[in-house]
């Protein structure tokens, strides 16, 4: 399969250098690589979205709890921990 692509002047110098400096054979492999990290970006979007999607289930299942509770709840544990600690 054989596909043309325009790529600005920075672009274009940009993948030139990278397969001047050795790490690349072609732009073609800079930018199938390109590509594959495009891929890679999407997909963790795409599992992010579906992990958000779960929360947003689970709090209108199981309710939530507001910021400020979760807070004064972690301080009262360290309060806790901290005078246990000096006993």
């Amino acid at each position: 399969m054989s596909t043309n692509v325009h790529l600005s002047p920075a672009l274009e110098e940009f993948a030139r250098e990278c397969v001047d400096s050795g790490r690349y054979n072609n732009v073609s492999e800079v930018v199938r690589d390109a590509l594959r990290l495009l891929q890679e970006r999407e997909e963790r979007r795409r599992q992010f979205n579906v992990m958000l999607d779960e929360a947003v289930a689970e709090a209108d299942r199981d309710g939530w709890i507001p910021h400020e509770e979760v807070m004064a709840e972690l301080d009262r544990i360290i309060d806790a921990a901290e005078k246990e600690k000096k006993r």
